[in-house]
């Protein structure tokens, strides 16, 4: 049964997790244009990260960063590739949304990848209700960035 909750920074199984996630992205974009949070970075103040857990494997992973009060990022959305297309990713973004709206965050918003690796999750956030739009934050207009934003109702 897969199981929902926030991070243990502690778990060492974690690490190996989100290690293996920039390691999957490393060859995608040049570093300049690479945007995933490292360990650390997701440990700071205003990063909430979720792990979907399936007896105990972490098998996916989700995070929002705060951007302002009534808007977040969505960030290291990862699925187990073994495990992909099984409703992981749907669960944990369904969570994540739900978290951002109990604290009245009006719009999530993501960048990910131009490269083909990255179409299955562009179309994945489409499904979902996202859709492109401009650099927000302090990201810049980049080649091999995609934009998406998401209105919560």
């Amino acid at each position: 049964m897969l199981m929902i909750s926030r991070a243990d920074f502690a778990d060492p199984q974690l690490r190996v997790f989100l290690e293996a996630h920039l390691a999957d992205l490393e060859p995608t974009a040049p570093p300049e244009s690479q945007h995933a949070l490292d360990f650390e970075a997701l440990q700071r103040p205003g990063v909430r990260l979720w792990v979907a857990a399936d007896d105990g494997v972490i098998v996916g992973t989700a995070a929002l960063s705060v951007l302002d009060d009534h808007h977040d990022e969505l960030k290291s959305m990862r699925t187990e590739p073994a495990c992909r297309g099984t409703g992981i990713a749907s669960q944990l973004l369904e969570h994540a949304t739900g978290d951002a709206r109990s604290r009245n965050v009006a719009r999530v918003s993501l960048e990910t990848g131009s490269d083909g690796f990255f179409a299955p999750a562009r179309r994945f956030y489409a499904r979902h209700g996202f859709s492109e739009c401009a650099p927000f934050g302090a990201y810049r207009p980049d080649p091999n960035s995609v934009f998406m934003t998401r209105v919560l109702a």
